[in-house]
């Protein structure tokens, strides 16, 4: 399946799919080849995705948010239809790629939100470049610091097969990501094994990425060198909580959209994360928020920004 997927559902297949008049284009920036895919007229909002997904992530909220902003959609280094390089893989270099790309596109700053890592490179883009980002949304996951290395990677006794049935989620793949060379092998042609378990664990509804999306995500991760560029990501979370000790609290004014499983967390730590900042529970949403609740993603989105 996942060969067809990649043979009929192409970056500009899936862009002129959407409402819009998106395309999909690349640029070289910061010494790396990112690939976007921009539509609609407006002020500049950047969407930055996680793993293990791409740019389609936020395919269902795209169009709405075309009607206001010039929307632009990024694979981040190391994912979908970008460069893999060999490094690079911590989010303030990351943060630099996207500062490059506003200014390729000859922004001087932008609206910014980010799902999973791509908020964690949001975050390092507005605390190295705070006159680059406008607002800032970060949707489920805050940047990594001191609390990263007190994760829970274990069950908890007595715990279901997914998030509901624990007092809190177990990371096991924030460990498994960090064994290098391993992944590759064990996952080359099964990632979709993988991914399907994610989205059964994280999701409230699994409906809500259907198979379609499925056969995307896995064909973007269909490759060796793509599950070593996406495992880098978090590789470098030691280094990018090391880097976090020096920012100071962001000032840029933050939205906070949480699933049920983050909320807590979140509300807790933020506060320490920046000086303006509100965080909104989506009570029925797991992680994946903008393919679990994409009206109230754009609402919340289009209503802070503007």
């Amino acid at each position: 399946m996942t060969e067809a997927v990649t043979r009929e559902w192409t970056d500009e297949d899936l862009a002129r799919s959407l409402d819009g008049d998106f395309t999909s284009a690349h640029a070289e920036v910061n010494g790396v080849r990112l690939h976007y895919v921009e539509g609609g007229s407006g002020a500049p909002l950047v969407l930055l995705g996680g793993w293990p997904q791409t740019w389609w992530q936020f395919h269902k909220i795209m169009p709405a948010l075309a009607r206001r902003f010039r929307v632009i959609a990024v694979d981040l280094r190391g994912m979908g239809g970008s460069a893999k390089p060999p490094a690079g893989y911590d989010k303030k270099t990351m943060a630099e790629d996207i500062h490059a790309l506003l200014r390729h596109f000859g922004h001087d700053s932008a609206y910014v939100a980010g799902h999973d890592i791509g908020a964690m490179v949001a975050h390092a883009l507005a605390a190295n470049h705070p006159e680059a980002v406008r607002k800032l949304v970060l949707l489920d996951v805050p940047h990594p610091d001191e609390h990263i290395r007190q994760l829970t990677l274990l069950p908890a006794a007595g715990s279901g097969a997914d998030g509901e049935g624990a007092p809190g989620i177990y990371l096991w793949w924030f460990a498994f990501n960090q064994v290098k060379g391993l992944p590759e092998k064990l996952l080359d042609g099964r990632v979709g094994l993988l991914q399907d378990w994610l989205f059964g664990y994280l999701l409230k509804d699994p409906s809500s990425i259907d198979d379609r999306s499925r056969a995307v995500y896995a064909a973007a991760y269909s490759t060796p060198d793509a599950i070593r560029a996406g495992n880098a990501w978090y590789q470098a979370f030691l280094q990018d909580a090391d880097d976090f000790a020096t920012y100071d609290r962001l000032r840029t004014p933050v939205l906070v959209l949480a699933g049920h499983f983050n909320h807590a967390f979140l509300t807790s730590v933020m506060p320490e994360h920046a000086r303006d900042v509100r965080v909104e529970l989506l009570a029925d949403s797991g992680h994946y928020l903008a393919e679990e609740q994409p009206e109230r993603v754009t609402r919340e989105l289009t209503a802070f920004f503007a």
